[in-house]
């Protein structure tokens, strides 16, 4: 449980915030390349951590973030014509490169306010804008203090080659915190997406059978350079534990367990719109199909139609509007693996229930449990490291990217085994293991 006080700290984001400046110090997934097909294609809106910015790209490519107001009148410059290298506000015609810079303010001949020729005001007038990196099919953007910023960080499914690599983006409803500690709360996958298999359902010696026979898994949790990790443990055979590995990493990654140990390849960014709305920029290998694969299953939700609101992009069909789509006749009959539920998919499950808690949820009423160990570590790891940034201006590990470079998953280790030093070889990046079987997860849908 954390105090009101605390919990205040580590769910707001905005500019000038414990967390908001914290998180503001690292590379964030700002939108997907797609967003901004081609060269002087339409702006779009975009909100992150509280900012509303328009993001273009400009005659040569370059894409640019800035703010959404013009300096000049405060107009939107997201109906600006994106024309020859740069953002012209429509209200008077004064223009924006990708850096924020006025280049052009046109004289009096125009209609409505201008400078004379001579004048230099211009070079005096710049929009807030930040610097982006087009990388591996997204535009990431550093929002922080630096005047030369960190490098990225360095995300195993971002850097593989592109038709190898899927990303893919989702709207969740609510803080970013409640989202992102779905994924590091591997107890409730016994439950919520697999309450319905018995021990019939699964095949025998696979991770869904361990699953089944034993739904409270037992805990071990370490504190790491990059931020958590943590290995989740239940009985597979009598001189075996079936462990499933995850981490979290600075300042909102998540590397989940569904999935084989050394075969699998993919990370989520649970990245901040604003205080109740968060963007879920899932990383992940494609398989040979083009499908993303985590563990064997189809990840996604279908999306709604899209708007130009900020709150418009990456909306998912089912929602709190229509309970998610649940069919209470499914979760009577309790079969298949919609049953516990009655709620379509893995992903609109998770959905369903983080957003119901609210836009954020107030920490002073739970009551934690022993399955709660990671998020109690990881809340005091990310609580820690963002006091000592207040304090001393230096983020945790922003200069080291390839601490990011971390997988995760299942597998099953003998009972002596510590599963952080059995592990290292097959978490380790850009590895290959011929001997890991995919089927070894069985028939129950991973996450």
């Amino acid at each position: 449980m954390l105090s009101h006080e605390e919990n205040e700290q580590i769910t707001r984001v905005g500019r000038g915030t414990l967390m908001g400046d914290f998180m503001r110090e690292y590379w964030t997934p700002a939108l997907l390349s797609s967003e901004l097909p081609s060269a002087d294609s339409d702006p779009i809106r975009v909100r992150l951590l509280g900012e509303d910015l328009i993001a273009f790209r400009d005659t040569n490519n370059a894409v640019g973030l800035i703010q959404n107001n013009c300096p000049h009148r405060g107009a939107s410059l997201f109906f600006g014509r994106n024309e020859e290298a740069g953002l012209r506000c429509v209200y008077h015609g004064w223009k924006f490169d990708t850096s924020g810079q006025c280049v052009d303010m046109p004289n009096p001949r125009w209609r409505g306010a201008g400078e004379p020729a001579e004048s230099d005001f211009r070079s005096k007038v710049r929009a807030v804008a930040y610097p982006t990196v087009d990388r591996g099919g997204v535009v990431w953007t550093y929002m922080g203090s630096r005047t030369i910023p960190p490098p990225l960080p360095s995300i195993e499914a971002n850097l593989l080659p592109e038709k190898e690599t899927l990303v893919r983006v989702v709207l969740r409803e609510c803080n970013w915190l409640q989202a992102l500690e779905g994924d590091i709360d591997t107890s409730h996958f016994g439950f919520l997406h697999a309450g319905s298999f018995g021990a019939d359902d699964v095949p025998p010696g696979t991770f869904s059978q361990y699953i089944v026979n034993d739904r409270a898994p037992k805990y071990a949790v370490l504190v790491t350079d990059y931020g958590t990790m943590y290995g989740a443990y239940r009985p597979a055979g009598a001189d075996s534990y079936y462990w499933r590995i995850a981490h979290y990493a600075f300042p909102y990654w998540t590397y989940t367990p569904p999935g084989p140990l050394g075969g699998k390849v993919a990370a989520g960014a649970w990245v901040p719109i604003d205080d109740t709305n968060t963007h879920f920029f899932i990383f992940g290998k494609a398989s040979a199909s083009g499908a993303a694969t985590a563990g064997g299953r189809q990840l996604f939700a279908e999306y709604a139609p899209r708007t130009t609101s900020p709150l418009g992009r990456f909306r998912v069909q089912h929602s709190r509007a229509d309970d998610y789509g649940q069919d209470r006749a499914v979760q009577r009959a309790n079969r298949g693996p919609d049953g516990f539920t009655g709620i379509p998919g893995v992903f609109l499950q998770d959905q369903a229930v983080t957003e119901s808690m609210g836009g954020i949820f107030d920490r002073t009423q739970e009551h934690l449990a022993t399955a709660d160990a990671m998020i109690i570590q990881t809340r005091r790891r990310m609580l820690d490291a963002a006091h000592a940034f207040a304090e001393t201006g230096v983020a945790p590990n922003v200069d080291e990217p390839d601490l990011w470079l971390q997988r995760s998953g299942g597998v099953v280790l003998p009972r002596e085994a510590h599963f952080e030093e059995a592990t290292r070889e097959l978490r380790k990046a850009f590895s290959v293991h011929p001997e890991v079987n995919p089927a070894i997860v069985g028939s129950i849908p991973a996450a």
